[in-house]
């Protein structure tokens, strides 16, 4: 944890007691300050007053006489849309600033004069894989190095700030948008597609917000973009030029940055390329999605002084994300993906997008527009294999596509016909089946999320004859 002793003495209010919220407070309380604790939930307020934080009804209080002098909203609650919640109403009207656990994280860092190094990653997609990679290839190089944010730990629950860490950040724009600050070492953008406009309002604003990771970034500091959309192309060519700007893409080469082909990274400065990466072999990273996650790692890690050979070593050894193309095992020619993550079709399209011969897994509790957007990559499927409430509706769009298709109903009867199916398949040739669970659905139907979902996955898996655990294919047998 990382005790604020920069609000030593000062009196905040912390609303949102779940992760992030009960370590902020803790980190207040840690270091001196006065944490007043609220949640609209009653079993949230419980938990944090069996911890030992003060409750205090911000609905009700004076926050001027309280000496309140800053709410800390924790990022799920709402601040301009749809309707600003009720207690950033009363935060306004008292005249408080509303700020998020990233912005106490950098004043603290600012304050102490740290010389520890902060990285922040945004993105609509592939943001916590990028953000685990990049932290995957400082460790690597034997650097400290702390991964949290949207991913992992909440920001103040790393450990404390010493001038070799690195901290390798997550940010959602919830986040970006309650750190004014934005005091970071280096930054990068992915992607900005439509998403959380809900919360955001429209499109323009949702890529404003993105697109304040870089604002307070110093003279001379990396920034990656990701080019291959027009929003953050656009943020790319705003970006002060005083900057090591850093441009990534998967569709194309670019003048000042690195771009992927057929599975290559190819670093170019000034329209010459320095360097080359292959990804061939490196099953964690498979896919144009990867390709961009490795490229903008790269461009990160190389900003803050790793060689390309010690990149290369690390994105051979990265192990992946648990639930996101996670490499379960291989028996023979069939190769077992975990994709429970994959929630809606535009998530389960990459997974479909990386593999060939598959045997789909897919169904549960369907999103808004179904599969239809997938209909372009129903001709990799070999057979579809349908659980949950969308099995019915499901089975009429993929029959509707030419997919041969068996509802199942539950997961493990569904990894059952698809392991037997794939590996029969496998014995006329034609190279590497796979048994794919990408739901492209919610879990709620059937599970308590998509990690209880891929963890069911992977149990039912551990438990076939002669499997071949872990991305090698080769850890054990079950």
């Amino acid at each position: 944890m990382i005790p604020l002793t920069t609000f030593a003495g000062r009196t905040l209010a912390v609303f949102g007691l779940a992760r992030t919220g009960l370590t902020t407070a803790e980190a207040l309380e840690a270091g001196g300050a006065h944490a007043l604790c609220w949640d609209d939930n009653e079993p949230a307020r419980e938990q944090a007053a069996a911890a030992g934080l003060t409750l205090c009804d911000l609905a009700r209080v004076d926050w001027r006489h309280k000496g309140i002098e800053a709410l800390v909203l924790a990022p799920g609650v709402p601040l301009t849309h749809p309707e600003p919640h009720w207690v950033v109403a009363a935060a306004r009207a008292a005249g408080v600033p509303i700020i998020g656990d990233t912005e106490l994280f950098l004043a603290e860092h600012r304050a102490l004069g740290s010389g520890a190094r902060v990285v922040g990653i945004t993105g609509t997609n592939g943001k916590s894989t990028t953000t685990a990679l990049t932290a995957h290839l400082f460790a690597t190089a034997g650097l400290e190095t702390s991964i949290g944010g949207n991913i992992g730990q909440a920001v103040l629950g790393l450990a404390p700030f010493h001038d070799s860490r690195i901290y390798v950040l997550e940010l959602s724009s919830y986040q970006i948008d309650l750190t004014p600050n934005l005091t970071l070492s280096a930054a990068a953008l992915l992607n900005i597609s439509p998403d959380h406009l809900d919360r955001h309002g429209s499109m323009a604003n949702y890529a404003r917000i993105k697109g304040r990771i870089f604002s307070s970034l110093a003279p001379g500091a990396r920034a990656v973009v990701g080019v291959d959309d027009a929003h953050a192309r656009a943020i790319a060519e705003r970006l002060a030029p005083s900057l090591d700007i850093r441009r990534v893409s998967v569709e194309g080469p670019v003048a000042d940055g690195i771009y992927a082909a057929r599975g290559v990274l190819y670093n170019i400065r000034e329209g010459r390329e320095i360097a080359a990466l292959s990804l061939a072999g490196i099953e964690t990273l498979r896919g144009r999605h990867n390709w961009q996650n490795a490229a903008v790692a790269w461009a990160l890690a190389e900003g803050l002084g790793l060689s390309p050979d010690v990149v290369a070593r690390g994105l051979k050894s990265f192990p992946g994300l648990a639930h996101r193309l996670e490499i379960v095992g291989r028996r023979g020619h069939v190769l077992f993906v975990n994709d429970s993550k994959a929630s809606n079709a535009d998530a389960a399209r990459h997974a479909l997008a990386a593999f060939d011969n598959i045997h789909w897994i897919l169904g549960g509790l369907a999103k808004e527009g179904g599969i239809d957007e997938l209909a372009p990559y129903f001709g990799k499927v070999r057979r579809a294999y349908l659980i949950g409430e969308a099995a019915q509706a499901f089975a009429t769009r993929l029959a509707g596509g030419g997919v041969d298709f068996v509802l199942c109903g539950e997961l493990e009867r569904a990894l059952e016909l698809a392991a037997h199916d794939a590996a029969e398949a496998g014995k006329e040739g034609g190279g590497e089946r796979v048994v794919l669970l990408s739901p492209a659905c919610a879990s709620f139907d059937q599970f308590a999320s998509f990690e209880e979902r891929g963890d069911a996955f992977k149990a039912a898996v551990a438990r076939l004859e002669g499997i071949a655990l872990g991305p090698s294919g080769g850890s054990h047998s079950a």
